[in-house]
């Protein structure tokens, strides 16, 4: 149909453009496939581009970046596994791409690297260190776990390469769960959008306040039997617990099994009831 009837149609749902779906419309004729609404976070550009070769019609894209052949990074972090921490940063940055100005990358591990490889180099001027990057007033891309004071045209994405290890008494309280984990995360500079998983002991699977404390957080908890658990080295195993539970270590040897790289980040911390170790899965 046309573009005026469906845009009069959907304007009383819209919420924001990280909550709109994708819409396309298709003119009567089929000779155009037009990206309405969400074409970077709904994916509504690359349906577009899908339904044209179906119908043997022609995509209509009209978002900036996509018309000057800029990279759109709400589509690039999707894509790569990225959470995008601050989508107001979003704007900021294409909005300086499309000015010209060149934009600073904090990527130390390279996850945009290959995505961008094919721009100006003069677009992006790459800086490992991030306490460096902070010094200058570049706009900014930051790819990675840290939590700093971030200055306004910083767009952070977040890996999620983080692992939590955790053990609990039983019955303890999701709140003293999250607890633990918000301070020790704060403490150590660390971004809770970058959890990707709550590791623990098979007898702890079923454990009401880890349950719920991995569903608040938006991620899985996973579980490993004792004999899983007991071939993992750690530096801080305990013969208390290797009498309650059949093994030296949970929170430190979970972290460690489920990141499966063998770097610790955060070692044994805890409260009365709960214990957590985080590991780095990158």
């Amino acid at each position: 149909m046309a573009a005026g009837i469906v845009v009069r149609s959907i304007a009383p749902f819209l919420q924001g453009k990280d909550q709109d779906p994708a819409v396309v419309v298709v003119d009567e004729g089929g000779r155009f496939a037009i990206s309405l609404l969400s074409g970077h976070l709904g994916g509504a550009n690359e349906l577009a581009r899908e339904v044209a070769a179906i119908i043997g019609g022609t995509p209509v894209i009209t978002t900036a970046t996509d018309v000057q052949g800029l990279p759109a990074f709400d589509v690039l972090a999707p894509k790569l596994g990225l959470r995008i921490e601050n989508l107001s940063g979003v704007r900021l940055i294409h909005m300086a791409l499309l000015a010209g100005e060149p934009i600073q990358l904090v990527d130390k591990d390279g996850w945009l690297s290959e995505a961008l490889a094919g721009y100006d180099n003069g677009l992006f001027i790459e800086e490992e260190d991030l306490e460096t990057a902070l010094t200058r007033s570049n706009p900014t891309v930051y790819v990675g776990e840290r939590e700093r004071s971030w200055p306004e045209r910083w767009l952070r994405l977040r890996p999620r390469s983080l692992v939590l290890g955790m053990g609990c008494n039983k019955g303890t309280e999701t709140a003293e769960i999250l607890e633990l984990i918000r301070r020790t995360f704060e403490q150590e500079g660390l971004s809770l959008s970058s959890i990707q998983a709550l590791a623990t002991i098979a007898a702890k699977k079923e454990e009401p306040g880890l349950l719920e404390a991995a569903q608040r957080l938006g991620v899985e908890l996973l579980w490993f039997t004792a004999e899983e658990l007991q071939e993992i080295d750690v530096p801080n195993p305990s013969a208390v617990v290797a009498r309650h539970m059949g093994v030296s270590s949970v929170c430190e040897a979970a972290a460690l099994r489920a990141a499966r790289t063998g770097q610790l980040l955060i070692p044994k911390c805890k409260t009365a009831n709960v214990t957590l170790a985080v590991a780095r899965a990158v």
